[in-house]
Formats: C-alpha cells, sequence, structure tokens
C-alpha cells in the first residue's frame, strides 16, 4: 500500500468508533444513492429547464451527458476486472480497520475498490453540468467531493480509487461537446415523440439516481477473486 493512502486512511479511520451518530451519519452517505444519485439528478433536471431548450447546444450536452454516465462506468468496470484485484480497505487485513458503527464489512465483496464507480458517475455528471453552468457545476462538484469523501471514512475505498474515478468522470464529459457525440443524442428525433422523450429520461435518469446498481450488480459485471 502507498504511503498517500495509508496515511489518509489512518488519520481518518482514528475517528472512527468515537460516535455511533458520526459514524451512522458517514457511513449512511457513503451508501445512500439518494442522497448523491437522486440530488444529482435532480440538479439535471434542474438544468434541463432553465437551460434546455430546444436547439441549443447546452440541451445536447445535458442529453449526451446521460449517455456518457454508463460509458464512463462501463469502462470503470473494465478496468475494474482487467487490473489487478484491489481488496477494500474495510477488508484488508493490513489496515487493521477499525470498523464505523453501521459499517457492513462484506458489502461489495469480490469487487476490486479500483477504480470508484460512484467517483467516476458522480463526477461526470458533475462535470457534464459544470459544461452548461458554472455555478451549478461547481455546486455539483463540491456535492460529489462531499459525498464521496465518506466512502473512504466507511472503508469502502482507498483515497487513490476515488481520485482516479473522479478523473477518469472528469475526462469522460467534455466529450459531449464533440459534435459527433452531441449529434448521437437523437434529440431532433425524439422532440417529434415528446411523450418518449421524457419517458425515457425518467427511466435513464432514475438508473442514474440509484448509480446503476441494478445493473452493476448483475452476474456479469462481478469481479471474482
Amino acid at each position: 500500500m502507498n504511503w498517500f493512502d495509508h496515511s489518509i486512511l489512518h488519520f481518518l479511520n482514528s475517528f472512527a468508533g468515537r460516535s455511533w451518530i458520526a459514524d451512522a451519519t458517514l457511513v449512511q452517505i457513503a451508501d445512500n444513492n439518494f442522497l448523491v444519485g437522486a440530488v444529482l439528478m435532480a440538479m439535471f433536471w434542474w438544468a434541463w429547464i432553465t437551460y434546455g431548450k430546444k436547439g441549443s447546444a447546452k440541451r445536447e450536452i445535458l442529453a449526451a451527458n446521460l449517455g456518457m454516465c454508463a460509458v464512463a462506468v462501463d469502462l470503470a468496470r473494465v478496468l475494474a476486472l482487467a487490473l489487478p484485484y484491489r481488496e477494500r480497505p474495510i477488508r484488508s487485513p493490513l489496515l487493521h480497520f477499525n470498523y464505523p458503527f453501521t459499517a457492513d464489512p462484506e458489502s461489495l465483496i469480490h469487487w476490486s475498490s479500483f477504480p470508484s464507480d460512484h467517483a467516476v458517475l458522480d463526477f461526470c455528471i458533475a462535470t457534464g453540468l459544470w459544461m452548461v453552468s458554472r455555478r451549478l457545476g461547481i455546486l455539483a462538484i463540491s456535492y460529489a467531493l462531499l459525498t464521496n469523501a465518506p466512502r473512504i471514512y466507511a472503508g469502502t475505498h482507498f483515497p487513490t480509487d476515488v481520485i482516479a474515478g473522479a478523473a477518469l468522470g472528469a475526462a469522460m464529459a467534455p466529450l459531449c461537446d464533440t459534435t459527433i457525440i452531441r449529434g448521437a443524442a437523437a434529440l431532433e428525433f425524439l422532440d417529434r415523440y415528446p411523450a418518449l422523450l421524457f419517458a425515457l429520461l425518467y427511466a435513464w435518469t432514475f438508473e442514474i439516481a440509484e448509480m446503476f446498481n441494478s445493473l452493476r450488480t448483475s452476474p456479469c459485471w462481478a469481479q471474482r477473486r
């Protein structure tokens, strides 16, 4: 384990087990998809209503970003499967991790921790929002930082897992502003069927709000040691 990960984890873990309320709150933030994905999707819908006027470039960027989120998460899973397996901090015998209250050491068992899927998705969304509104983007990126940090405290990820995931997600989002990707959103076609457009947007933003949990936990994506 590198010095960077060890020093940060050791410092944060020194506070674990001192307060049930503090531990339970941080673990809840780390594990609760509503507090992360749903809030970011609320920001997305605010941006869609505010900036998503028909025919605007910002509307195309927002729509393309929804698709890019899936591509980014898929890439993260490919990396997790292709790279050497990395055990979660909470189960690493080298750390002698002090479990925070309410933390589940059996969660995400057999799933490599590098990179963080949550960070990939959160920062892809947040960077996409930054591309259409600097103020909203700063809020979304700040929120993504605040909600991913507890995953380190809870022992779900090493700091470098989150940093790598955030970098990957942030790097993928700008592709949404390319002509090819924006054109692939097919909004002109879907505008002819507004009910279908919003049904698809609802279904897809629901998947993102739950962090693609129903898809990520399918057997074909599971990491085996």
